[in-house]
């Protein structure tokens, strides 16, 4: 069996895989303040609620955004594991070619993501990341990874539209019956919604013709992240949800580069 961590800025999301399967993923908050041993409690708590032990686990990767929680993980996973985790960054292998600028400031997360989509589908792409940021990317049939687009999240906007105006209170992300809001809640609702998915649609509709441009086929829309089932109801521009892309992708790299 294989652990698979990634570590987000606002979640570590982890899954045991045994070959090909998914046995079970959580979620932790991601808090640079935790020691290793608290880390080591909570997967350790998690792991034994599977009828898990650290003797099953063969082999670890993690891909991460959050550099300062990378040192007690590590520590964490030397001390209950007996594991040195492989680590997604610039120079592991993945199978697609990375087209940014810099290569090296291409995120882990963008990379495990374009990795899964690509060996899934073997076309062109553009992959929607509904995380703390919303990121796009843009890959094309042959496995370039041409770059794409970052937005704030839309949880990041609803805290800081309630931050920066004294009268607005923090909402529920849920989609308004209608546009025209009848009390503060279901206007801003209405913004935030139906805003986002303005946003989601506009993006992907230059990025497709961007990508045709470039004698690409009409890209296939993935969705994937915490808030990509609530966006995808609400437009018919993303063709699939896959809530589990980034683990596969860490599955994927974790076979390339043992």
């Amino acid at each position: 069996m294989i652990m698979v961590i990634d570590v987000g800025n606002t979640n570590i999301v982890f899954g045991v895989y045994r070959d090909r399967d998914l046995l079970s993923e959580w979620r932790l908050s991601t808090d640079a303040r935790k020691t290793s041993d608290e880390y080591g409690m909570s997967f350790l708590g998690l792991l034994e609620d599977r009828d898990l032990t650290p003797s099953d686990i063969e082999g670890v990767i993690i891909s991460s955004v959050v550099p300062d929680v990378m040192y007690p993980l590590e520590h964490m996973l030397r001390k209950y594991f007996n594991r040195k985790a492989i680590i997604v960054r610039h120079g592991i292998k993945t199978g697609i070619n990375i087209k940014y600028d810099n290569p090296k400031l291409l995120g882990a997360d963008r990379i495990v993501n374009a990795v899964a989509a690509h060996e899934q589908y073997r076309r062109p792409l553009i992959i929607i990341d509904f995380g703390t940021a919303t990121t796009y990317c843009a890959v094309t049939a042959s496995g370039d990874h041409l770059g794409g687009t970052i937005c704030p999240g839309l949880r990041i906007t609803v805290e800081a539209l309630a931050e920066r105006a004294a009268m607005l209170p923090r909402i529920e992300l849920e989609k308004p019956s209608k546009a025209i809001g009848k009390n503060t809640v279901a206007s801003i609702q209405s913004g935030l919604i139906n805003g986002y998915v303005g946003q989601v649609e506009y993006i992907v509709e230059m990025t497709k013709a961007e990508m045709m441009k470039l004698g690409e086929e009409e890209p296939f829309v993935i969705a994937t992240g915490g808030l990509s089932k609530l966006i995808a109801k609400e437009t018919t521009c993303i063709d699939k949800v896959d809530p589990i892309l980034s683990l596969e992708g860490l599955r994927l790299l974790y076979h390339k580069n043992k």
